[in-house]
């Protein structure tokens, strides 16, 4: 489905250009490339763009869709605030999700001017992208974009006479999903083990090397130059009366669809549209089963859940989490029990092995989905799943990694415990009459 793409329509894929992989210096700013940065700092006072972040209710587009100008209002502001730092996000390990990796290898430039425009506002002087390790060309991209806009004088002291200035690097971590988490993010920064921190104290008070630090979305960020030129009710405007959230948001589907990919639509655009007349439905002689709505630690939805608004409120309401928008759909020809085999493997693997419950419990889950998918499973074994996912549910560990790792899996066994049961052999499963009366 081809949508014309503008500035006012689609602020963070309308530079996009298919003959152009990735934009130098000089073809951004042709497309209004660091305007907003001049606004912010000729016109503008720090204070004055994070109202108006904060007034465009523009909500985090990592997962858990907190308010971005909450989360910057809580970072202490003034000439006794010390040292401060601002953190990208760039960790992009969720599976299925692979949209700030398109930001990042064809739009390096926004990026790096949205997290200019976020320093100017809260008064950083340091910042960092954190970026996924097997992102390779996206680093290359960013380290060369970084350089232009140095020489360009966008980046380093005095930036455009206003007699601020920032520093931004680019540190690329080791390809761990935990790093996603903000505070073994900062760990990982910092060069220790990626391990997540207790809070309180949250990083905007007491973050990388004790400092007040933001971390902020690659997704999140980009919006920030185009609400910064266009205002706060523009921003609101974009989502056409489709969800009270604002804005665009960047879908996808993976799996086996059509046509699988990304697109920016208003948020709040239904499940069942960007299916159908974006992804061009299923292949032919499949039939939509179930899906993540946003990345493997979402709870599944079934079919007639495709007509909700792909929101943050609205999904949850469903029993499940937009996180990232980016659909995993599942056919009637694939295995349930695998499919969450294959995920909670992932999420074992992945355990950073802080706290027993998540160590331990995870490879246990998986040992037990394994049995069940070679059909040797034993009785109890749906049982001892169904505990699992109360005893590595929210509170019960040190983060949400674990909680997370059981949201597919709980939602499976809801939806389709046939499934699971069929891993257990006829003879285990029916009791057998020998006759005695105990």
């Amino acid at each position: 489905m081809s949508t014309v793409k503008s500035a006012d329509t689609h602020p963070l894929t309308w530079r996009l250009d298919p003959t152009n992989p990735c934009l130098d210096l000089k073809s951004y700013e042709a497309k209004e490339g660091y305007a907003a940065l001049r606004k912010a700092i000729k016109e503008m006072t720090p204070a004055a763009v994070q109202q108006v972040v904060k007034d465009s209710n523009l909500r985090g587009r990592g997962g858990a869709g907190f308010p971005t100008g909450v989360k910057w209002s809580l970072v202490p502001m003034g000439p006794d605030a010390g040292p401060k730092y601002l953190v990208c996000n760039a960790d992009e390990m969720e599976p299925g999700t692979f949209k700030d990796r398109m930001l990042m290898e064809q739009l390096p430039h926004q990026l790096i001017e949205s997290m200019i425009v976020a320093g100017f506002a809260l008064q950083v002087t340091r910042a960092y992208i954190f970026l996924r390790g097997e992102y390779i060309l996206a680093a290359e991209r960013l380290n060369q974009a970084i350089a232009e806009a140095k020489a360009a004088g966008y980046l380093g002291e005095n930036i455009l006479g206003s007699g601020w200035g920032i520093d931004l690097h680019v540190h690329t971590g080791a390809g761990r999903y935990i790093c996603g988490e903000e505070t073994a993010l900062i760990n990982s920064l910092e060069g220790r083990r990626a391990n997540p921190r207790a809070k309180p104290p949250f990083p905007q008070i007491a973050g990388l090397w004790g400092k007040p630090t933001i971390v902020n979305n690659v997704e999140s960020l980009n919006n920030i130059p185009a609400i910064v030129l266009r205002g706060a009710d523009w921003f609101k405007g974009l989502s056409q009366g489709k969800s009270p959230d604002a804005g665009t948001k960047i879908y996808g589907i993976s799996g086996k669809a059509k046509r699988t990919g990304l697109w920016e639509l208003p948020i709040g655009t239904t499940g069942e549209e960007i299916l159908e007349e974006y992804a061009g439905g299923m292949q032919d002689g499949l039939k939509l089963r179930c899906w993540l709505p946003g990345g493997a630690s979402t709870d599944f939805l079934l079919p007639e859940h495709l007509k909700l608004a792909m929101d943050y409120d609205t999904i949850m309401k469903a029993g499940s989490r937009m996180g990232t928008g980016l659909m995993m759909v599942v056919d009637d020809k694939q295995d349930i029990v695998s499919v969450v085999r294959n995920l909670e493997q992932f999420f074992a693997r992945e355990s950073c092995g802080w706290c027993t419950p998540c160590r331990d419990g995870l490879p246990w889950t998986v040992k037990v989905l394994q049995s069940l998918e070679a059909k040797t499973g034993q009785v109890g074994d749906i049982e001892f799943l169904e505990k699992m996912t109360r005893f590595l549910g929210p509170g019960k560990t040190f983060c949400a990694h674990a909680p997370g790792a059981m949201e597919p899996l709980q939602s499976a066994l809801k939806f389709f415990r046939s499934d699971f049961e069929k891993g257990i052999p006829a003879a285990l499963a029916t009791p057998v009459d020998t006759g005695v009366n105990v």
